[in-house]
């Protein structure tokens, strides 16, 4: 992907009026202090945007934030979606109280890449400006930015700038590129109507691409809306992309039903969660300990919500220590593997820690449990184990809800089932994946099931196909059941014999009694020939009992004794040879047929040569026209 094609967004931070915004101006042109309030008190409120060309030709939104503490939350809504950090520190203070919060924010968030900018470098000496960058290098010692570049500048009166572009300019190309191709995510941060044109609304494009015309999903309310017209960086596009600052005129949707925090996604593609499992990080500056279930402020995108820790294997965590829990939020919200969250005591407010998202629709943990701490390990460790224990978790699954499930793109998940079925980890049946371990532990099912049916039904020659796939959970499709079977029937361990699925090396084998219920009933249908009667008086002249009939009866179709004409009337394998030989002479001699030449020529009723002729006709022997009937596909 060419630099011109790489999109990627800025953010400052640092303490209040340290010059971020006069910077941002200085670099873009622009005054990201949009509100009156903002602009009479000199601080930002709320999040400032503007674009930011590169002297390669290439276009970088800025995120300016506020530095206030009061103003923390709306920080937290900017700075998720960006991939590099402008540090602002004021040389004529130093470090200071925000400078450190944000400075935590931006460590638990994991943003990529920071550079350092001292301002204001026009009012202090030069050897007052070395000793002000040690103190913050010491303050930024084991962080990500331990070794970011430092840029001393003067939004005032320019210097320092054109090192400060050249300096972003080289970080970003280093940068890998936003997923263009993954689903369409864009957290809103803000949202507000125009006259004649409805609602817009403002974010970061995290992953995907976003048309005019598209149709896209608004979580919450979870509503389907198109998109009128798309704006990048102020000015009107086809299309926007990750990385992307971008505006969104969003067709039939009330601002009423927006708030900060809700996502505009691909349909169908995410889902809102009440809970998920997660790596948590409690700042060892935190001012006290982390009980079960304490509620917290959680900052997610640019979501805030409340949220109570349920701790899993504590009673409490104490600052500086990392444990898996479980999260539970007083509201839903769009949630995915490996997104990053902020957490801040309840009352009073401030920055207590942070965490990394292993699973957003976990089932509800119970605590103090080996296997469940294994699992959320197992989960942690990596992508593949991810994908491992969630097809585990969900039995089978399409490469769609594992798209949903993981956060990942397609292309990377496709490549890691590669990988993992390469292991023999995973395997593809029909177009869904499970464990391989699932997959064989359900042909041991299959072979199971027809164990069993054998036990049971000892007089039948197998079991009916349609009955052993029911033996399978029913989120399995038909074509990966067929797929587990053709493999159990290739290896030998089945047999499949028409509609019946059989040990390979299984024949019926009645008792002796059964053999004498079997004599009798053969003797019944061989007796009454072509006049054979219903299902039901049959069966009562035999004197059949009723548990034994659909075993017995199963025995004398499969070995070729009885013959089924529907599914009440049958005749004996003798009567049936006999009117087979009556059809073929009476073609052998005239090109048409009715029922009542039949049912004259075999002397038979009406209703048994009718089941007689209605078989012939399914077998392709005869084609009915009108009230007659033609030969067609006669056997020798």
């Amino acid at each position: 992907m060419s630099n011109s094609n790489r999109y990627h967004i800025i953010g400052t931070a640092g303490h209040v009026d340290h010059g971020k915004t006069v910077l941002i101006n200085k670099l873009t042109g622009i005054n990201t202090d949009r509100l009156k309030e903002e602009q009479e008190r000199g601080i930002s409120i709320d999040l400032g945007f503007a674009p930011f060309k590169l002297a390669d030709g290439s276009m970088v939104g800025v995120v300016d934030v506020p530095g206030h503490e009061k103003f923390i939350h709306n920080m937290l809504a900017g700075i998720g979606g960006i991939d590099l950090v402008l540090l602002v520190v004021d040389v004529n203070e130093g470090v200071m109280p925000q400078t450190r919060e944000h400075l935590q924010i931006l460590q638990l968030l994991q943003i990529p890449r920071g550079i350092l900018v001292l301002t204001k470098c026009d009012l202090a000496e030069e050897d007052w400006i070395d000793i002000v960058e040690e103190e913050v290098r010491e303050t930024l010692a084991g962080t990500f930015l331990e070794k970011a570049p430092c840029c001393r500048v003067s939004a005032i009166k320019g210097d320092g700038i054109d090192n400060l572009q050249q300096t972003i300019q080289e970080i970003l190309k280093e940068l890998p590129p936003r997923d263009e191709d993954g689903p369409t995510r864009l957290p809103i941060d803000r949202h507000f109507t125009i006259s004649g044109f409805g609602t817009v609304v403002t974010g970061t494009l995290l992953s995907g691409r976003v048309k005019v015309g598209d149709t896209v999903e608004v979580m919450p309310p979870g509503e389907a809306v198109r998109v009128r017209e798309v704006q990048v960086h102020g000015e009107k596009a086809e299309v926007a992309r990750a990385g992307q600052r971008v505006a969104l005129n969003l067709a039939g949707l009330e601002r009423s039903e927006l708030v900060r925090g809700a996502v505009v996604a691909t349909p169908g593609f995410f889902t809102m969660t009440e809970r998920f499992d997660a790596r948590i990080n409690l700042l060892a500056e935190a001012s006290r300990a982390l009980k079960f279930r304490d509620p917290v402020h959680l900052h997610m995108g640019t979501a805030k919500v409340t949220a109570r820790i349920a701790l899993l294997d504590r009673d409490e965590m104490k600052p500086g220590e990392s444990v898996l829990a479980q999260v539970h939020l007083d509201s839903p919200l769009v949630a995915h593997r490996q997104d990053r969250f902020i957490m801040r005591s309840y009352s009073p407010m401030a920055t207590i820690g942070g965490g990394q998202i292993i699973d957003p629709a976990p089932k509800k943990h119970k605590r103090f449990r080996d296997e469940v701490m294994q699992a959320l390990k197992e989960l942690e460790s990596g992508e593949g184990s991810f994908i491992v224990q969630k097809i585990a978790e969900l039995g089978c699954v399409k490469l769609k809800e594992l798209e949903q499930a993981s956060g990942l793109g397609r292309d990377r998940i496709s490549t890691l089932l590669d990988s993992l079925a390469a292991a023999d980890q995973v395997r593809r049946i029909g177009d869904q994946w499970v464990t391989s371990e699932t997959a064989r532990a359900w042909q041991r099912v299959l072979v199971d099931a027809v164990d069993n049916h054998h036990r049971d039904y000892a007089l039948q020659p197998g079991m009916p196909h349609a009955t052993l796939k029911a033996a399978l959970p029913t989120k399995v499709a038909p074509k990966a059941f067929e797929e587990l079977l053709a493999e159990l029937v290739t290896d030998g361990q089945l047999a499949q014999r028409g509609e019946w699925i059989a040990r390979r090396d299984f024949s019926p084998k009645p008792t002796d009694i059964q053999e004498q219920l079997l004599k009798k009933l053969e003797k019944v249908y061989r007796d009454a020939g072509v006049e054979a009667k219903g299902r039901v008086d049959m069966l009562t002249l035999a004197g059949t009992p009723e548990n034994q009939v659909d075993s017995l009866l199963a025995f004398l179709f499969a070995n070729g004794t009885l013959v089924r004409l529907n599914d009440d009337t049958f005749m004996h394998k003798e009567a049936y040879g006999k009117a087979l030989h009556a059809l073929k002479e009476h073609f052998a001699g005239k090109e048409t047929l009715t029922l009542a030449e039949f049912r004259d020529r075999i002397g038979s009723a009406r209703k048994q040569t009718q089941a007689i002729l209605e078989l012939f006709d399914s077998l392709k022997y005869t084609m009915r026209k009108g009230d007659e009937r033609v030969a067609w596909q006669l056997p020798e």
